[in-house]
């Protein structure tokens, strides 16, 4: 074996002997770089004939070549072994079941919005929707609860700092009555043409849920919680049509007969007479016990005025409801707070 085979020879296992690449560009050194074997013989050429530089500057370009070629396979060689150890290390069993995305569902509290909307609406209400940001008027003087009257801290509420026109200071809705109140005068005026010429009025029937505000905050209290407000109004609507809607709206709701209603006198400015409304199972965990779920009454003849009605013909009913407290009777929930955490391990429960 001539010097220039045994040099190829020699560069290939020391090629193959690189663990890793900066193991190869060492050894590439050795042999190609400034100072490396190849290049000195090379450098060797200017002592020679030009006969002899010929021949040997042609073995020894030969020479460079092969070890040039045994270097680029090394290199594609520790490539491949390292391709192979990702991949080993990112390969997938696909005979284990895939990972799949959580279900998610709609919050207890939004179910019973829509089991509410859905109940009322078989009965012929229709819902209604309106602004959290109210004026003053709408949420307190329209519902006969006069400026500096007691019967506000009732509904101590929360307050923008935004006047109206009449420099009252705009709030966020205690309750969604205002929203009675705009339906009821949106009504009267598309039907004052017929009142006035002596016909009746079509009966208001509507709901009006939503998110409503005031400075509460216990296990039984937030300062934002859900409320459901029904109004009906007509020539001939009594506490008997109360009566008949609320025990065929809880019985529904709660999917049983066996539950019996009670009418408390209460006082609300904005009916009268006006009712709190107690419910009582008689099976199950609750057996026995009066549960307030409602307040009730017959509308104010100030508050059928504010609506644009005459209170001396039309008349009925103002109901209202928090569906917060009906998810907690339904799903026996203990604490008002929960539903608001939105903690995940609560949350599923009700997908």
């Amino acid at each position: 074996m001539s010097d220039l085979d045994q040099l190829v020879a020699t560069a290939r296992a020391d090629f193959d002997a690189a663990a890793n690449p900066a193991a190869l560009e060492d050894a590439k050194a050795k042999y190609l770089g400034k100072a490396g074997r190849v290049t000195e013989l090379l450098k060797g050429l200017a002592a020679l004939s030009p006969e002899e530089k010929k021949t040997r500057g042609a073995q020894i370009n030969v020479v460079k070549q092969q070890i040039e070629s045994a270097l680029t396979a090394r290199r594609q060689a520790l490539a491949d072994a390292e391709l192979q150890i990702q991949l080993k290390a990112e390969a997938l069993d696909v005979s284990l079941p895939g990972r799949q995305s959580g279900l998610g569902g709609l919050h207890p509290v939004s179910r019973t919005m829509e089991r509410i909307e859905a109940i009322f609406g078989s009965m012929g209400f229709d819902v209604a929707d309106g602004p959290e940001i109210e004026t003053d008027w709408m949420s307190f003087t329209a519902l006969n609860n006069p400026e500096n009257h007691p019967a506000r801290s009732m509904q101590d509420t929360f307050y923008v700092d935004m006047k109206d026109e009449g420099g009252r200071w705009y709030n966020l809705r205690p309750h969604t009555s205002p929203m009675q109140v705009r339906y009821a005068r949106a009504h009267a005026a598309k039907h004052a043409a017929q009142m006035a010429q002596g016909q009746a009025m079509p009966e208001i029937r509507v709901i009006a849920p939503g998110r409503t505000y005031r400075v509460d905050s216990d296990a039984t209290h937030s300062p934002m919680f859900h409320q459901c407000e029904g109004l009906w109004i007509g020539e001939n609507v009594s506490f008997k049509d109360l009566k008949s809607v609320f025990t065929d709206f809880f019985r529904t709701f709660f999917e049983t007969d066996d539950l019996d209603l009670r009418f408390r006198p209460s006082f609300f400015p904005f009916t009268e007479p006006s009712a709190e409304v107690d419910i009582a199972f008689s099976s199950g965990p609750l057996k026995g016990r009066w549960l307030e779920v409602a307040g009730s009454g017959q509308v104010h003849p100030n508050v059928v005025r504010n609506f644009g009605l005459d209170p001396e013909r039309y008349i009925g009913f103002a109901f209202g409801m928090g569906p917060d407290r009906l998810t907690m009777l339904r799903y026996g929930v203990n604490d008002l707070r929960l539903f608001f955490d939105g903690d995940l391990r609560f949350l599923s429960q009700f997908r």
